[in-house]
């Protein structure tokens, strides 16, 4: 971010944005230089969203298309690793060693987005952990280059990530940073938090008070941000996440969720011969699900605050290891 913010300081808010771009006008064209799909979406943002269109096709002649993130979003999906297997992966002793020293080094700002956002330190450094291994692995992709290669030459996706791509130049324009250089995961999943442009305009917070909001390496913004995020996705102050059930009878099958979604109560699925292993109300809906685990299969209900989890990543097996990882912090922490 440093470089962002020289760059910053050299440049006024709105004008300097496409000042910018005036040496890289001159420069070699790149991959998308005459690209019909470019001149459409650079005249888009000059009609909607007022930028210089010459000055922003000097931007896209810098852009490269990469032909390794189009091959690491279309191989074919991975055989879906079961819970037992799923769950080593993340959670390790390495990674509750290093989350528990990153909670000591920013136990104050912890504190602060849990007093501010109701939402648990340990489940901050948790997301923070199982994303980006405390920032040890935030991506190499240069962000422009990422949404642009699957904006204009990936069709499936290619609708959403232009629109990623619009709300990252936005992003660029209002905190004054050089949409050059900022890095990310080949899908343009950015810093620490891995917030995709469009949550990062809608719920990163400038936490520490500088007057710019970097996810990228300022772990105090980063920690804001992911309790915004959470608060905003329906985040419960105090509540639990999951109860463990057991189940009997021959109608448990028909209690599963079809999706993260609660589609029953827990008086429906009690009908279904599922039981709570806590105190849940008959009327409460909840995520029911299984998960192959080393023992056989164990039966989860998902609460409110577990879907507020799966917003993050909506896979039952993402929200369980965010949650188990937390719950490893929260005792390896006590231990020390």
């Amino acid at each position: 971010m440093q470089a962002m913010r020289g760059w910053a300081a050299r440049c006024a808010p709105w004008v300097g944005f496409l000042g910018l771009f005036g040496a890289a006008q001159g420069a070699c064209a790149g991959d998308y230089d005459g690209s019909p799909q470019v001149a459409e979406f650079v005249g888009e943002m000059t009609r909607d969203y007022g930028f210089a269109g010459e000055q922003l096709m000097g931007v896209f002649r810098e852009v490269q298309r990469k032909q390794s993130i189009l091959d690491a979003i279309s191989r074919p999906a991975e055989r879906v690793k079961p819970w037992k297997d799923y769950r080593p992966m993340f959670l390790t002793d390495a990674r509750v060693a290093r989350g528990v020293d990153f909670w000591r080094q920013h136990e104050a700002t912890l504190a602060r987005a849990e007093q501010e956002y109701g939402v648990p330190a340990q489940v901050i450094v948790s997301i923070i952990g199982v994303e980006t291994f405390f920032g040890r692995n935030t991506g190499n992709y240069r962000v422009i280059d990422a949404l642009s290669t699957l904006g204009f030459d990936y069709p499936p996706r290619a609708e959403f990530f232009r629109k990623e791509l619009r709300e990252y130049l936005l992003l660029a324009r209002e905190e004054q940073v050089d949409p050059l250089t900022l890095k990310g995961s080949y899908a343009g999943a950015m810093g620490l938090p891995q917030f995709m442009p469009s949550s990062f305009r809608a719920y990163a917070v400038d936490f520490d008070g500088d007057g710019h909001i970097n996810i990228w390496n300022n772990p105090d913004d980063a920690i804001g941000s992911v309790a915004s995020y959470f608060k905003r996705h329906g985040w419960v102050a105090g509540e639990q996440v999951v109860s463990r059930a057991t189940v009997r009878g021959e109608r448990v099958d028909e209690g599963l969720s079809p999706g993260i979604d609660a589609v029953k109560t827990v008086g429906e699925l009690r009908a279904l011969g599922w039981s709570s292993h806590d105190a849940l109300r008959d009327d409460l809906p909840v995520t029911a699900f299984r998960l192959e685990g080393d023992n056989g299969p164990e039966y989860w209900l998902g609460l409110k605050n577990f879907y507020a989890i799966t917003r993050y990543n909506r896979s039952v097996m993402y929200a369980m290891a965010v949650h188990q990882l937390s719950d490893l912090l929260v005792q390896a922490r006590g231990a020390k």
